[in-house]
């Protein structure tokens, strides 16, 4: 039985309210653009500042051109541990902070990724803290902070995976949803862009010499949108479109950017097909078309959730307040170890809303009740292993 030492843990967490605010404060106050690799290895400084003041390991792996990766380990190193994740990257620019930094009113903390998702760190943060302090941690624990998931997390991916490996479960500190839920499904996506070449001319003297980019494009960017399936969760965007010299010249060049959203990873496979085959189709004479893959997030199905979101949902109620699950469209890195065949839930992070905007906040009473119900689930994994057998 595991309650004393839920106890011993809720208990310490309780009276740290204040301290996980001015944590809060200090990352929020550190500008850590997805490529800002100062401003995020400014912030694994703290974070590992904090951790290592309380005897707990962290590895740092060095990165030329992002942000470091942070792994931070309790317990051991055996197998079947339980993996906390949380990214440190923001989608504000390098200078935000000095315009609009941490601010409080009341119940709401404000800046540039207070609640996506430095909050969700404070919490990691703490709770591993808090395991540090029991006379024994039942499972071994890792946490990863990595630095770029806002742009589809090209760099961390490899180190997600490779810390997922023989992980019993992995809770992702997403924001918690406005409504108080956690997230149990998440749609995946990815990102491309779609370059069409074609043979210029003069619109009056010359048309039919021509052979226009912007057409040809255009004609795909029909049949891509053609592929959207709102009943079955599958959306195509095209989101931006350039392309031509002048007005009276048939455009010799064009692109797009296009960002696809589905539910499961079957639907992926599907609609990459169907998209090759698209931009493989000799839509006019003497254009060629290229697509080329910039990101992308796997989903986050459900049935991975279930058993975990189950295990927490009760830890909540007995600590006192009410969660439910919640599907989003939405993508993050949960969708790579829910991919992997491993039970996965996320949005565990405290409460936020508005996020990637001027208004984003957290809900400061959030912290404590939240960061308890973490650390509460993580302390029942030991026993419940039969629950997630795979």
């Amino acid at each position: 039985m595991q309650e004393p030492l839920i106890q011993q843990a809720c208990d310490w967490l309780r009276g740290q309210q204040q301290a996980m605010i001015d944590c809060l404060e200090a990352l929020v106050n550190i500008d850590s653009n997805s490529d800002d690799k100062a401003g995020n290895d400014a912030v694994a400084d703290l974070i590992t500042q904090w951790l290592e003041q309380d005897g707990i390991t962290v590895i740092r792996h060095q990165r030329p051109d992002s942000g470091d990766i942070l792994e931070a380990q309790l317990g051991g190193t055996d197998q079947g541990h339980a993996l906390l994740m949380g990214h440190r990257d923001t989608v504000f620019p390098t200078g935000t902070v000095a315009g609009r930094g941490y601010s409080q009113k009341d119940n709401l903390g404000y800046g540039p990724g207070v609640a996506d998702m430095k909050s969700g760190l404070v919490m990691n943060c703490f709770v591993l803290r808090a395991l540090s302090r029991l006379p024994t941690c039942p499972l071994p624990v890792r946490a990863l902070f990595t630095a770029d998931e806002e742009i589809g997390s090209p760099d961390g991916r490899a180190f997600i995976e490779a810390a997922a490996q023989g992980a019993r479960a992995v809770l992702n500190v997403e924001p918690g949803r406005v409504s108080g839920n956690v997230v149990t499904g998440r749609k995946g996506g990815a990102g491309f862009v779609i370059n069409v070449t074609g043979k210029a001319a003069h619109s009056g003297v010359s048309h039919a010499d021509g052979a226009s980019a912007i057409e040809a494009l255009a004609r795909k960017i029909i049949q891509l949108h053609a592929l959207t399936d709102y009943a079955a969760g599958i959306t195509t965007n095209v989101g931006t479109i350039t392309g031509g010299v002048s007005r009276n010249t048939v455009a010799p060049s064009a692109s797009a950017q296009l960002d696809i959203r589905f539910v499961t990873t079957a639907q992926r496979d599907q609609l990459y097909q169907a998209i090759e085959a698209i931009i493989a189709e000799p839509d006019l004479l003497g254009t060629v078309a290229t697509i080329e893959q910039t990101s992308e997030f796997y989903p986050l199905e459900e049935p991975m959730s279930s058993a975990l979101f189950a295990l927490y949902q009760a830890q909540a109620q007995a600590i006192g307040f009410a969660v439910d699950g919640e599907f989003t469209g939405g993508c993050s890195d949960a969708g790579w170890t829910a991919s992997l065949g491993i039970p996965t839930l996320c949005g565990l992070g405290p409460v936020g809303a508005k996020m990637h905007t001027d208004e984003e906040y957290c809900l400061l009473d959030t912290l404590v009740p939240r960061t308890q119900a973490l650390a509460a689930t993580l302390l029942n994994l030991h026993n419940m292993s039969a629950a997630f057998e795979r």
